[in-house]
């Protein structure tokens, strides 16, 4: 079994025995919410906290205390675990005891028996492991009293004691769909991978809808880096087949007319100008949508929108959203994608950058900063007075190197956001900082309680070319036009949501209007030309 431990002189002390009980432990959820949130431990340098002890406790033959470090240091996984380690090997050396010992093990091997051997080592406070399937299996082996600092996102593998360090998906969903109340979203549609963390996640948006009332519209699945489930997934969510029957419905009713009826100067000018109009146009119709929140990588984000943007969902007609999934991506330089917004974690602090390239030669990156926060938080619960549930689970939170952030009895944690909107040239801009404590609740939503999400199709009310085009009123029960649309769920289109499109209405009597007009032609109706749109290839 791989096991290493840090720091020679660590080893020595082992060698003396001496075993300290667990601090005295409550039920996790014994204690949580009798204290009200105040200023936030400041965690970027060792909890304010964290207590050294007596000189006595550094001298060979006191008590030592125990870290266990679950990590995959080995195998496809031991950059991920190498970068962890490398994190918690400086806050231990900027910040610990000298009675500390902390013991790395490779959870790449036999992962049964290297829990056993971990327990049997008696560790007061366990860092990681980072996969779900590890951490579940390290839950279900331990006492519940043990303490588990891990890094999955997975809230079903957390709970009796494992709590996690990462970014929780709910909080980047909840984050940004508050967002849109700024910007006036009346509806908006979800489009996610189909996978597991994409159905929660798509159930987390559904959850956060509800609580700042803002109906979703339509729940859209996709298969992962496969460009025909998102170009089909596109033209369904743009309602294409739809819009463009109405388009060319609404172009012969206009032609129709022109052609068949006796019609005055004026009435010939104005369905003139909007068949023209209507004939530079591939669509018709409002979208019941006025907002797309994309719930995948930044790479299918990317296809997606631009298929969307193909098939007639412009920037005019609906404002884009993602996740915290985007950062780091290609989506960061698409011009194509300004103004899209985000929910993303604060920078790093740039003394702990400045830090870790000093012991590493790299950069950190956000797992670096939430190894470096666990070892601190692992070292102050250790040398603090208060029980390990009375410290982990302080309601005032902690401000870690990557902003605010909090854990909960459950397993869980809040983390602070902050929201960024792309500008196209890989620098996002910041349009709203993260919150700096936790006076007032950041989130309302527990993603231990979140259901996946079934596919929805599109509510919408259908179009009617009639709506969008002006004609005489003596010929409307005469040029009548079916609705199109697959799942009408409203009686009245304008009700819920603001027309996007415009249309150019004449008056029908000529009285006393003078127009010179050239010799009338019908327009004959042809498909539009449609064009590639940035670097995603349509095949029709």
């Amino acid at each position: 079994m791989y096991m290493k431990r840090i720091f020679g002189f660590l080893v020595l002390l082992l060698t003396t025995g001496c075993v300290t009980e667990f601090n005295q432990q409550n039920d996790w959820f014994n204690e949580y919410g009798t204290l009200e949130a105040g200023i936030p431990v400041q965690m970027q340098y060792g909890s304010a906290d964290l207590q050294p002890g007596t000189p006595s406790d550094n001298l060979v033959g006191a008590p030592v205390h125990r870290m266990a470090v679950m990590l995959p240091l080995s195998g496809d996984a031991a950059t991920t675990g190498q970068t962890i380690r490398t994190s918690i090997e400086t806050a231990v050396l900027q910040n610990a005891p000298r009675n500390l010992s902390v013991a790395f093990y490779d959870t790449t091997k036999n992962l049964p028996e290297t829990i056993n051997e971990v327990l049997a080592d008696n560790p007061e406070v366990i860092i990681g492991p980072v996969f779900a399937n590890d951490v579940r299996m390290l839950r279900n082996a331990k006492p519940e009293t043990l303490p588990v600092l891990s890094f999955t996102s997975d809230a079903s593998a957390i709970g009796n004691g494992v709590m996690t360090m990462a970014l929780m998906p709910t909080n980047s969903v909840e984050a940004i769909i508050k967002e849109m109340l700024n910007d006036n979203i009346t509806g908006f549609i979800v489009l996610a991978p189909d996978t597991e963390s994409g159905r929660l996640m798509a159930g987390t948006a559904m959850e956060a809808s509800k609580i700042y009332n803002i109906p979703i519209t339509g729940v859209f699945y996709y298969k992962e880096k496969n460009s025909d489930s998102i170009k089909s997934v596109s033209m369904e969510a743009s309602m294409n087949t739809a819009r463009t029957a109405a388009n060319t419905r609404a172009r012969e009713i206009l032609s129709d007319i022109l052609t068949s009826e006796r019609l005055t100067a004026l009435e010939k000018s104005s369905l003139t100008l909007q068949l023209e109009r209507l004939s530079k146009m591939e669509t018709l119709g409002k979208l019941p949508y006025n907002g797309v929140l994309f719930l995948g990588s930044g790479d299918d984000t990317e296809s997606l929108a631009s298929f969307l943007r193909y098939y007639g969902v412009s920037s005019r007609e609906a404002n884009f959203y993602g996740t915290a999934l985007w950062e780091g991506s290609d989506i960061l330089n698409d011009f194509t994608m300004s103004g899209a917004k985000y929910a993303t974690l604060p920078d790093a602090a740039p003394e702990f950058i400045s830090l870790y390239e000093r012991v590493s030669g790299t950069l950190p990156n956000r797992l670096s900063g939430f190894g470096y926060d666990a070892a601190n938080m692992a070292m102050g619960m250790i040398y603090s007075s208060k029980s390990n549930a009375a410290y982990l689970l302080d309601p005032s939170g902690y401000a870690g190197v990557e902003g605010l952030y909090r854990l909960k009895p459950t397993g869980e944690n809040e983390r602070a956001l902050q929201i960024v909107r792309l500008s196209g040239n890989g620098e996002p801009q910041v349009i709203k900082n993260a919150p700096i404590n936790f006076l007032a609740p950041i989130y309302g939503l527990e993603q231990i309680k979140i259901k996946p999400a079934s596919a929805m199709e599109l509510e919408t009310p259908g179009i009617n070319p009639n709506d969008y085009i002006s004609i005489p009123q003596r010929l409307q029960d005469k040029y009548r036009s079916k609705t199109y649309g697959t799942h009408m769920t409203y009686s009245n289109p304008t009700s819920i949501f603001q027309e996007t499109q415009s249309i150019v209405i004449l008056p029908e009597d000529d009285t006393d209007a003078v127009m010179a007009l050239p010799d009338f032609q019908p327009i004959t109706l042809e498909s539009v030309n449609r064009t590639y749109i940035d670097s995603v290839e349509i095949e029709e």
